[in-house]
């Protein structure tokens, strides 16, 4: 498969690539800073140039073009305001899906986070507000794309660097916990992988079932 990254040299997305191209797929790394062409090339990665907060729906289609499948890992990261938040987790969420749809890349895995339905607490930081209203709208919009997309959104806990342990907790109602970033990676590899997990919303912790089984378990459940 030819699997398409967005934000293609974060944490995960590099960790994904590496996975990706060690089971024989292609994947193409979306990055804006061209500094960053040699990490995701030595993750096994294509590099292709373009800023998903300046580019066109058009000019992403074109980089999605023959994609089996799109990623959105992109994120404003630490140290970003309010208005990147707006910018990134939400309007290049969307940007993205309507380059897939347009370019025809029915499969598409958006990582989102866990809990960004809940109502946030009276008080919450504005960054984080912003942050976590920014991903619960990404996710309403891909939601609604049924008709045009197979979508898949992944629901992670509080992200770690710890080393891969291949076990998690998957589903729908899995509560808050933390999940390694390598975990994450192989969620995401095994449901581009299975299809039956298309219209389903996940959440992912480090837990007891291995990660295929997980995915396995889920598509065979109802949307």
């Amino acid at each position: 498969m030819r699997i398409v990254i967005a934000g293609g040299h974060g944490k995960i997305a590099l960790r994904l690539a590496k996975q990706l191209a060690d089971r024989g797929d292609q994947p193409v790394a979306l990055i804006r800073n061209p500094d960053h062409a040699g990490d995701v090339e030595e993750a096994g990665a294509e590099a292709v140039l373009i800023d998903l907060e300046q580019a066109t729906v058009t000019e992403l289609s074109e980089k999605l073009m023959n994609a089996d499948a799109v990623v959105f890992a992109a994120g404003a990261g630490p140290g970003s305001g309010a208005e990147r938040k707006e910018t990134v987790d939400h309007k290049a969420a969307v940007l993205c899906a309507d380059a897939a749809s347009l370019a025809g890349a029915r499969r598409f895995v958006q990582i989102s986070a866990i809990g960004v339905d809940d109502p946030l607490p009276e008080g919450t930081e504005p960054v984080w507000a912003a942050y976590v209203e920014a991903k619960r709208a990404a996710d309403a919009d891909l939601r609604e794309r049924h008709l045009e997309l197979d979508w898949t959104i992944l629901r992670p806990g509080r992200l770690t660097d710890e080393p891969g342990t291949g076990v998690v907790d998957l589903g729908e109602g899995v509560a808050r916990d933390s999940v390694s970033r390598e975990d994450v990676a192989s969620a995401v590899v095994a449901l581009l992988h299975e299809p039956g997990t298309a219209g389903k919303v996940l959440n992912l912790v480090n837990g007891a079932t291995p990660v295929d089984e997980a995915v396995r378990e889920q598509a065979g459940g109802s949307n």
